[in-house]
C-alpha cells in the first residue's frame, strides 16, 4: 500500500499558484526561499530570474497592467524583501495587482535579529493593500486564495506574503481553499439607482460637460461605455496620465491628456467646462493644480470604486461608488442628452489654435523621435514609459487607441520602471509589439535587466531618450531657480550601444532626424531584444506646462521669456 507523501509548505504554495493560473514568477533566489525555488523545479510555472528585486516588482507590475491579472514576485528575506518596497509603492499608488512572496527567517528566530531578518510586514504596511506573515503551514492555501482575491478585486493593489523558512520547508496537509470568507471586505459593483439618476440629470442640464477619465476606467475596461457616453452627450473626453487608452485617444471627441503637461486644448476645456465627470480618477494634484481654483463654477460628479477617494481632495456634487463600467452602463440606460453643439465647436477651435508642436530644425528632438515611433508602429504598440520629460512627451505624442497599451508609473513617479515593465508586458503578451521609452537617468537604475531580456531572447524594444541630464529637474531649475543647475548633469553616462552589445543585444543610434525611421525600423526587425539610443538636444523643455500648485488657467503654452515665480511647497 502506497502512502501519499505530504507536500511541503513550499510545494503546497506552488500548487496554489498553479491553481490561480499563474504562468510566470519574477524573482531572485536566496537562502530563506530555497524551499520554494526547489518546488518550482517541478512546476509548469516559468521562473524569470531577474538581476534585482526592484526589477522583479516592476516586471510583475508590467505583466499585471498588460493583462489585468496579478503579477507574482518571489524574493528572499531581509534586503531581498526590502528591495521590493519601491515596486510595492508604485503598484499601490497606481492600483496594480501584485502578489509579492518574501522569504523569512525561521519562526523561532523572529524578533531576534537573525541573519537577513527584517520586519517586512511592518516595513511594507503603508505600501500594500494587505499583508500576511504565515506562521502555520496549514494557513497557506487560505492565505494564497485570499491574497489573489484581495489583490485583484475592488481597487486592485499589491499583497505581500511573508513566509518563514521552516514553514515553507515543513509539511502542509491542509486542503485547497475555494470559498473565501472576508467579513467587512465588500467589492462594490453598481451605484445606488437614485444617485445614478441624479447624475444623469446633471449631465442632461450641462451645456459644457467634460468626461475626465482615469486609471479606474482602464482597470474596469470601461472604454466602450465612455465612448458611448461621450457620443450620446456630445461631450469631449480628457484623460489622466494613467487613463491613456481607456477610451480611444484618436476618437474625434478625445482631447488627450489633461493636467500639468497635458494638451493645451484639454486644459482649456477643463477651465471652461460647466460640469466635469471624473470616471475612475482621483483628482490628483498633477490634474487639479491649485484645488481652490479648479473648475470653481462647474458641477462635479465623481465615480470611483474606493470611497476613500470621495471628498479627499474636493467635494463633488454627486459621488457614485462602484465599478466604472457597470455604473456607466446603468447611467446610459437612463441618460437623456442635452445641447452641446457650441461647446464641441469651441473645443475643436482650441484644438486647431493650440496644437502640439515642436521645432523641426536645430537638432534632434525627443518629440520628433516619439512622433515617428507612433507612426512607425501605427500606434499599435504596447508602450511602457519611465519617468521624466520623455514620459510627458510620450504621453503627448504616442496616442493610445487600445486599453492596456500604455503602462507607466504615475502616482509614485518611479524612475527605473520603464524597461523592466516592458519585459513583464512582453512575457504577458508575447505576440504584441512592446516598446519601453526611457530616459538615460531612469534606465541606469534598472539597466541590469538587459540580461533578463537577453537570456530569454525576449523581443522587447528599448528606446533611450538620451539628453545626458535629469531633464525634468533641469527644466524646473531653469524655469524657477535662475538656471542654477545642481545634481542634474549625467556626465559619465556609458555608451549605451556598447553596453547593450556587451549583453549580446543589438543596438542602434539616432543622431539626426533623417535617421529616425530607418533606425526604428531596423530595431523592429531584430529577433530578440533591441535597444535604440536617440541622442537628443540636451536642453529642451516640455510644454504645455502648469507650474506646481498653480491654477490650470495659468498654463504655459510656449517657453516663457522671463523667470517664473518659484513654486512654494510643491513638487
Amino acid at each position: 500500500m502506497t502512502v501519499d507523501k505530504i507536500p511541503t509548505g513550499a510545494e503546497k504554495l506552488v500548487q496554489c499558484l498553479e491553481r490561480e493560473g499563474v504562468e510566470h514568477i519574477f524573482g531572485l533566489s536566496g537562502g530563506a526561499v530555497i524551499p520554494i525555488f526547489d518546488a518550482l523545479v517541478d512546476s509548469r510555472i516559468k521562473l524569470i530570474l531577474v538581476r534585482h528585486e526592484q526589477g522583479a516588482t516592476h516586471m510583475a507590475d508590467g505583466y499585471a497592467r498588460a493583462t489585468g491579472r496579478p503579477g507574482v514576485v518571489l524574493v528572499t528575506s531581509g534586503p531581498g524583501a526590502t528591495n521590493t518596497v519601491t515596486g510595492l509603492l508604485t503598484a499601490l499608488m497606481d492600483s496594480s495587482p501584485l502578489i509579492v512572496i518574501t522569504g523569512q527567517t525561521n519562526t523561532v528566530n523572529l524578533g531576534k535579529d537573525a541573519f537577513q531578518e527584517a520586519d517586512v510586514t511592518g516595513i511594507t504596511y503603508p505600501v500594500v493593500k494587505h499583508s500576511y506573515l504565515v506562521k502555520d503551514a496549514r494557513d497557506i492555501p487560505r492565505v494564497m486564495r485570499e491574497a489573489f482575491y484581495i489583490a485583484n478585486t475592488g481597487r486592485p493593489g499589491p499583497v505581500l506574503i511573508d513566509i518563514p523558512k521552516d514553514i515553507s520547508s515543513g509539511p502542509c496537509d491542509a486542503p485547497f481553499v475555494e470559498e473565501i470568507s472576508l467579513p467587512g471586505y465588500q467589492v462594490p459593483t453598481h451605484a445606488p439607482q437614485e444617485r445614478v439618476e441624479a447624475a444623469a440629470r446633471l449631465l442632461r442640464d450641462a451645456e459644457r460637460p467634460l468626461l475626465y477619465v482615469g486609471q479606474g476606467a482602464v482597470i474596469s475596461n470601461a472604454g466602450k461605455a465612455v465612448i458611448e457616453l461621450a457620443e450620446r452627450l456630445r461631450a469631449p473626453i480628457v484623460n489622466t496620465l494613467l487613463g491613456k487608452g481607456a477610451a480611444d485617444e484618436t476618437h474625434p471627441l478625445h482631447l488627450g491628456m489633461m493636467g500639468m503637461h497635458g494638451t493645451a486644448y484639454a486644459n482649456k476645456a477643463v477651465v471652461h467646462c460647466d460640469l466635469i465627470f471624473a470616471i475612475g480618477a482621483r483628482w490628483d494634484d498633477r490634474v487639479t493644480g491649485k484645488v481652490d481654483e479648479f473648475c470653481m463654477d462647474a458641477k462635479k460628479i465623481h465615480l470611483d470604486i474606493d470611497t476613500a477617494e470621495f471628498n479627499k481632495v474636493l467635494r463633488p456634487d454627486i459621488s457614485l461608488q462602484g465599478d466604472a463600467r457597470l455604473v456607466l452602463e446603468d447611467l446610459l440606460a437612463v441618460l437623456e442628452p442635452g445641447e452641446t453643439t457650441a461647446w464641441i465647436e469651441r473645443c475643436a477651435a482650441w484644438r486647431r489654435q493650440y496644437p502640439l508642436k515642436y521645432p523641426k530644425k536645430g537638432g534632434l528632438r525627443a518629440q520628433h523621435v516619439l512622433d515617428r515611433l507612433h507612426h512607425v508602429t501605427e500606434g499599435k504598440a504596447v508602450i511602457t514609459a519611465d519617468v521624466g520629460q520623455h514620459q510627458m512627451w510620450a504621453a503627448q505624442f504616442l496616442k493610445t487607441a487600445a486599453n492596456r497599451h500604455w503602462i507607466t508609473s504615475g502616482g509614485a513617479g518611479t524612475m527605473g520602471f520603464g524597461w523592466p515593465a516592458a519585459i513583464g508586458a512582453k512575457f504577458a503578451r508575447p505576440d504584441a509589439e512592446v516598446w519601453a521609452v526611457v530616459g538615460d537617468g531612469g534606465f541606469q537604475m534598472t539597466m541590469a535587466e538587459l540580461a533578463t531580456a537577453a537570456v530569454h531572447g525576449l523581443s522587447a524594444r528599448c528606446l533611450i531618450i538620451n539628453n545626458n541630464y535629469l531633464g525634468m529637474v533641469r527644466q524646473w531649475q531653469e524655469l524657477f531657480y535662475d538656471n542654477r543647475l545642481s545634481g542634474v548633469d549625467l556626465e559619465g553616462n556609458p555608451d549605451f550601444v556598447k553596453l547593450a552589445n556587451a549583453y549580446g543585444i543589438e543596438a542602434f543610434r539616432i543622431r539626426r532626424a533623417a535617421d529616425i525611421d530607418r533606425q526604428l525600423k531596423a530595431a523592429r526587425s531584430v529577433k530578440g531584444p533591441a535597444l535604440v539610443v536617440a541622442e537628443v538636444l540636451k536642453e529642451d523643455n516640455v510644454f504645455p506646462m502648469i507650474p506646481a500648485g498653480a491654477p490650470v488657467s495659468h498654463m504655459i503654452i510656449d517657453p516663457p521669456r522671463h523667470r517664473l515665480e518659484k513654486p512654494s511647497g510643491s513638487t
